[in-house]
């Protein structure tokens, strides 16, 4: 990675009591008894290799007789409250074809992949130990980007919805290259905006692997959004630079599509979009933005030395002295949501950076 810190192993934080209860108001609350440490009992497994022979670092795990039984119908259990408000009469259509473990990332997760029998359709979420940094940023990414995420939280158990699409590292490196020159100004565009919404919420380490790239087709065009998939970075890391995607070599192509086929004012005018739609999200979701930012304020989600370290380049690049009042990464963000509310109409409050 150019021009940034190494990034080291983040510690897990602990749900604290009032994050508990905001979750549970809002229905992230799993009624079903299944634990991160339930699954690491598996008695063997076997590499994962995908269509190509490659080692995917993923392993398919397996359990004894009697603890598969069990596991398998939390699983689907599991899978009707993220999809079906916990219609337990579709489990009997329900089969876990695999359970995958990867130790790859600071998450460690667990895949799930559950078919219905009935048609073949098939579906993946993940189970990980629960972090409160990575439930703010779901919540977040939920509550304030162009879509919308499902999640639930059993003790100390995190469950995710899987997000589709393709891994924007095999993108740039498969399909990229094919695109029409149309499509690569959308993905310009689309890149500077995803670089934006990650900067203002600070959400950190979006390198390639840690979004996919989604092809829409609408009826004459092909369009392109990029999503997070990692929300393990979020409001952690003391160097800005880390929340903004457009300084990891990673996403070298990415940069190098916005500074053929974007001229500065078309990033201007991407970024002045992005914040406005942030600023309007902010605003339409004022009250549940507040609770989450008041239990934040009083978290402790990252080393003070790294709320330090941010707070003052922040103030640097803005200029606004609530950052350097700000006291924990929860005062830090909220400057930030009142920075850009207050001024999001003025299209030159950020320099571009590309």
């Amino acid at each position: 990675m150019s021009d940034s810190s190494v990034l080291f192993k983040k510690p897990t934080y602990p749900i604290n009591d009032a994050l508990f209860g905001y979750l549970e108001r809002f229905d992230r609350i799993s009624s079903v008894s299944i634990c991160y440490d339930d699954l690491l009992r598996f008695s063997g497994s076997i590499c994962v290799f995908d269509k190509n022979d490659q080692d995917t670092l993923w392993a398919r795990v397996y359990y004894n007789e009697f603890e598969r039984n069990e596991i398998d119908l939390n699983l689907k259990k599991i899978y009707t409250l993220l999809h079906s408000d916990g219609n337990v009469e579709i489990v009997k259509f329900l089969n876990i074809d695999a359970i995958d473990y990867c130790t790859f990332g600071n998450s460690k997760p667990f895949r799930i992949k559950v078919r219905n029998i009935l048609n073949d359709n098939y579906v993946h979420f993940y189970i990980k130990k629960a972090d409160a940094s990575r439930i703010y940023g779901l919540e977040l990414e939920d509550i304030l980007s162009p879509d919308k995420i499902n999640f639930l939280v059993y003790k100390d158990t995190l469950i995710e919805e899987h997000i589709i699409g393709i891994p924007g590292d095999v993108f740039m490196e498969t399909l990229l290259k094919n695109c029409t020159e149309t499509e690569k100004s959308q993905i310009a565009k689309e890149f500077v905006k995803f670089n934006e919404r990650c900067m203002i919420r600070l959400l950190g380490d979006m390198r390639a692997y840690n979004y996919v790239v989604l092809p829409i087709h609408d009826f004459d065009q092909v369009v392109y959004r990029i999503r997070p998939i990692d929300f393990d970075q979020q409001c952690y890391e003391g160097n800005f630079k880390i929340y903004r995607p457009q300084f990891f070599k990673e996403n070298g192509p990415m940069v190098q599509l916005v500074k053929n086929k974007l001229q500065e004012s078309s990033i201007e005018q991407y970024k002045n979009e992005e914040r406005a739609a942030l600023a309007k999200r902010l605003h339409s979701a004022a009250k549940r933005v507040s609770k989450l930012l008041q239990i934040m304020r009083r978290d402790t989600i990252a080393p003070p030395e790294h709320v330090k370290k941010l707070k003052l380049e922040l103030y640097r690049y803005t200029h606004d002295l609530n950052f350097k009042k700000a006291t924990s990464m929860g005062k830090v963000l909220e400057a930030a949501f009142g920075f850009v509310s207050r001024n999001y109409k003025n299209a030159n409050i950020f320099k571009s950076g590309f």
